[in-house]
C-alpha cells in the first residue's frame, strides 16, 4: 500500500514505515504530522483524487529538524573584472517517519 502526498509544492510516493525528507515544517520533534492532502492512494486499486482523494490521509512522526549538506553557487562571467561571486546556501528539511495510511 502507498499513496502520494503533497507538501512544500512538491509530491512524495510514501509508504507505511518509510523515512522521508520534507520541506521544513513547522513541529517539534516527536509530534505527529497529518496530511490531508492526498493526491493518489493505491491499497487494491488506484484511487486518485481530483484534486485530493476525500477521506484519505497520511499520519507521520517527526523524527527530527536539520539542514542538507552546503551547496555551492559561484557565479563568473570572464572578461568582466571583478564579477566573481560565491555563494553558499544549506536548504532546511523535516525527517519524518510515516507511521499510518488512512484511504
Amino acid at each position: 500500500m502507498y499513496a502520494i502526498i503533497e507538501t512544500g509544492g512538491k509530491q512524495i510516493r510514501v509508504e507505511k514505515g518509510q523515512t522521508i525528507y520534507v520541506e521544513k515544517l513547522d513541529v517539534e520533534a516527536g509530534e505527529e504530522v497529518v496530511f490531508e492532502t492526498v493526491v493518489a492512494v493505491k491499497n487494491r486499486t488506484l484511487k486518485v483524487g481530483a484534486p485530493y482523494v476525500k477521506g484519505a490521509s497520511v499520519t507521520a512522526t517527526v523524527e527530527k529538524q536539520g539542514k542538507a549538506k552546503k551547496i555551492v553557487i559561484f557565479k563568473f562571467k570572464s572578461k568582466k573584472g571583478s564579477t566573481r561571486r560565491k555563494q553558499g546556501h544549506r536548504q532546511p528539511y523535516t525527517k519524518l517517519v510515516v507511521s499510518e495510511i488512512v484511504s
